[in-house]
């Protein structure tokens, strides 16, 4: 009667038991005012804000089949798992065993008559439960629970980090295109001019200095090919392990083209104002918050070490000496055993496991307050990179605009005699880089925007006027 009512009891009070060790509050920090009281939503796919089908496919690609992410993934799963194998530490543990055993014995210890040799069958289910009374297993599902969705987290933060990295190598790649372009232009007329200037010296209109200085401009512009083509090339394999691509794939190249530079030099402007409630849904904060958790929650496991654990199990199975009367009513067996184990002395050791778990909560404390200091330091770099960059990419442009005509110009003083060709070859380079300088202007602010996306936790789009 005793036994029946104790096991309810003790039920109940695993049940209630409160857990030890200190609950979690989010830290308090010092955070600036929201500058508008409707926050922009985020955008998950803000890549295609950029208008280009090319990049989102590419983009795809690697969300689906990079590497790392990939490894990101299989974290999630072995999270999960561990996640389940604490959930599953609450509750009770049924297993199932079966024997046979087959002996003969001593004729001199053995009754006479009695068989030397016999056989013994035995099968029975053992039921255990562990009474989680101060709450170790609880907080140690808890602490599970947290590195799974901590895991979860880190692969969508690495789903970010592969996307924006994937569109800043495109876009460098497509740099590369416009720049090989350029490049190949400048050294088709400058092989024009070279031949010409030839024929002007053979002829004796001009002097061999122009004619040698020609010729190291062509010589010039010859080089610059080879080495923007490299660049490209090595780029082009870049983008290709982002995108997941075999060997066999890298080797044959052959990365699809979208829109032009400057197609895609048109990114949606940065509304006023942006809340800072975005960087909340920052996952790379979301999941320093959770490892936060788990940290916080495993003290409670260490500190739980202190107070005795109580654990039950019962058997309930037959044993016989033939087959066919194995689970006949005679041949029952059935047992029931409850265990309590207290520390006693173990020269401070869980002492030392409770401080271990403090340091480890302290650190994941430290490490979450400088995952928020640094997003919003990545946020303000990101505004001011954009802004910066958008202002350069307008000067860029007023300066190739300037170098471009002044190139007209040098050319007609030339060619009627006002000035001499190495004004021409000054003003041949200048625009040359001007044009290469642009270029690099249109990347930077491509990558300027792609950097705020990151920074904000995937972009922003602009509430619905009410």
């Amino acid at each position: 009667m005793f036994k029946r009512a104790l096991i309810p009891s003790l039920a109940a009070l695993a049940l209630t038991a409160c857990a030890v060790g200190p609950d979690y509050s989010r830290p308090k920090l010092e955070l600036p005012d929201s500058a508008q009281a409707q926050s922009p939503a985020i955008a998950m796919d803000w890549w295609k804000q950029f208008n280009d089908p090319v990049l989102d496919q590419l983009i795809a690609e690697a969300l689906e089949h990079n590497q790392d992410l990939a490894a990101a993934a299989a974290r999630v799963d072995e999270a999960a798992a561990q996640a389940g194998i604490a959930r599953a530490q609450l509750l009770p543990a049924l297993n199932a065993n079966a024997g046979y055993q087959r002996g003969r014995t001593s004729t001199a210890t053995t009754t006479p008559g009695a068989p030397l040799v016999s056989d013994v069958r035995n099968a029975n289910l053992t039921a255990s439960w562990e009474l989680d009374l101060w709450g170790k297993l609880r907080r140690g599902n808890e602490a599970a629970r947290a590195d799974f969705a901590a895991s979860r987290f880190a692969r969508d933060s690495s789903k970010l980090a592969i996307a924006a990295q994937t569109a800043q190598t495109y876009f460098q790649l497509r740099a590369y295109d416009a720049q090989l372009d350029i490049a190949k232009r400048t050294l088709q007329s400058r092989e024009e001019s070279l031949k010409l200037q030839t024929k002007r010296f053979k002829g004796g209109l001009i002097s061999e200095l122009d004619q040698q200085q020609a010729e190291a401009e062509a010589a010039s512009a010859r080089a610059k090919v080879p080495q923007i083509a490299s660049a490209l090339a090595q780029t082009e394999s870049a983008l290709g392990v982002l995108l997941g691509h075999s060997p066999k794939q890298l080797v044959a190249g052959g990365i699809q083209r979208g829109q032009s530079l400057d197609a895609l030099s048109a990114p949606p402007e940065v509304p006023a104002g942006l809340s800072s409630s975005l960087l909340e849904r920052r996952p790379d904060i979301a999941a320093s918050e959770q490892q936060l958790i788990a940290a916080n929650a495993r003290i409670g496991v260490a500190r739980a070490a202190y107070f005795p654990s109580i654990s039950l199990s019962g058997a309930l199975g037959s044993q016989s000496l033939s087959l066919d009367t194995l689970f006949t009513g005679p041949t029952r067996t059935w047992s029931f055993v409850g265990n309590l184990a207290a520390p006693v002395f173990n020269f401070g050791q869980t002492g030392y496991a409770v401080d271990a778990a403090n340091a480890r909560q302290k650190q994941a404390l430290a490490q979450y307050q400088k995952t928020v200091q640094s997003a919003f330091k990545d946020a303000l770099d990101a505004l001011s990179g954009y802004g910066a960059a958008r202002d350069i990419q307008a000067a860029q442009t007023t300066q190739f605009q300037a170098l471009n005509k002044s190139l007209r110009l040098a050319n007609l003083r030339y060619d009627n005699g006002y000035a001499s060709y190495l004004d021409v070859l000054d003003a041949q380079r200048n625009s040359f880089q001007a044009e290469l300088g642009l270029v690099s202007a249109k990347l930077d602010q491509l990558n300027a925007v792609v950097g705020l996306y990151k920074a904000l936790g995937g972009g922003w789009e602009t509430p619905a006027k009410s």
